[in-house]
């Protein structure tokens, strides 16, 4: 009866262990999305802090340090005019006023982070230049 039980266990586990070896293991999440749109950019990489709608309000939000600034009004802050590029800066490089002695910045800045992640120039051009574009399109008149 032992033999028997013994044989019964080992046989489960060998199951459980041939079971499990062939699920796909699980992947993480992308980092780098296909998709050049700049709606699904922003959609991806901006909304967690500042929302789906632009306006700083992403569910993560509440975390940070520094409220998410409101995407929608830089128009209305810089006189009526989209400061483009400006934003293509900001997006690329941080602000020029960016301490590093004073720790990190709560946003990422995406000219490094696309850079590493697709060492193509190009293609990280392009996903800047579409997320600024699809920035400049939700701004509030």
């Amino acid at each position: 009866m032992l033999t028997r039980t013994c044989s019964l266990v080992f046989a489960c586990l060998v199951w459980s262990a041939t079971a499990s070896a062939q699920q796909p293991p699980r992947r993480p999440p992308p980092l780098v999305i296909d998709s050049m749109m700049g709606q699904d950019l922003f959609r991806f990489y901006c909304s967690s802090c500042h929302g789906e709608d632009g306006k700083g309000h992403g569910p993560t939000a509440v975390a940070l340090n520094t409220p998410p600034a409101d995407l929608t009004r830089i128009a209305v802050k810089s006189g009526g005019v989209f400061p483009r590029q400006q934003i293509i800066g900001f997006v690329t490089y941080g602000t020029p006023t960016m301490i590093v002695a004073h720790g990190t910045r709560d946003m990422p800045v995406w000219g490094p982070i696309f850079t590493a992640l697709d060492p193509s120039g190009v293609r990280t051009q392009m996903r800047i230049e579409n997320l600024v574009l699809y920035i400049e399109s939700i701004q509030t008149k």
